[in-house]
């Protein structure tokens, strides 16, 4: 649920990336709003049609209020793929045509589903690993080399044994050393 508000408090946020994660998220709470709500409305039409007529007002309603946080949320994916958001735009137009459309639908879907650039590209840092960028670009941080993939190694461990903490937003568990959630991206 957590995902799904993000793409709410990022309304017409067109800069920037967003994890596989948001957008699947965001789309399954979509799909499972829009869906109760056309059942909704579809048992009052079945009841009395004119009281179901005006119980489908809510669906859409919710349809045209997703619209611009979809979109953003589609762009930011794409630059998190190191590929311009315009190519929505471009996906869109070829949807039109019947054969193309279906053909552009897959390979939209395919470029969605691709993990994120690791690092930071020309739309900004990874929310994947918030780290690498605060520790690579920080003035007065130290050099760290990175791990396998880009990652950041892990934080070597006490005598006492690892430091557990907690995201003070999310409540998940940080990883070692780490000052940013992984799941939310919030600073700790």
């Amino acid at each position: 649920m957590e995902w799904y508000l993000m793409v709410w408090r990022k309304y017409a946020e067109f800069d920037g990336r967003a994890r596989r994660q948001e957008y699947w998220m965001f789309q399954l709470f979509n799909i499972l709003a829009m869906l109760a709500l056309a059942i909704l409305g579809g048992i009052a039409i079945a009841i009395n049609r004119n009281f179901g007529v005006i119980l489908f007002f809510p669906f859409a309603l919710y349809w045209l209020a997703i619209i611009i946080p979809s979109i953003a949320v589609a762009v930011r994916r794409f630059h998190d793929t190191g590929r311009s958001g315009w190519m929505l735009l471009l996906f869109v137009a070829l949807g039109i045509i019947p054969v193309v459309g279906f053909i552009s639908a897959i390979i939209q879907i395919v470029f969605m589903c691709q993990d994120s650039v690791p690092g930071t590209n020309e739309y900004g840092p990874s929310p994947k690993y918030p780290d690498q960028f605060n520790s690579a670009f920080a003035m007065n941080a130290p050099n760290r080399s990175m791990g396998l993939y880009g990652q950041p190694p892990s934080a070597p461990i006490s005598p006492e044994g690892p430091a557990i903490s907690f995201c003070n937003t999310c409540r998940t568990m940080l990883n070692p050393g780490s000052r940013y959630c992984s799941t939310c991206g919030a600073q700790n």
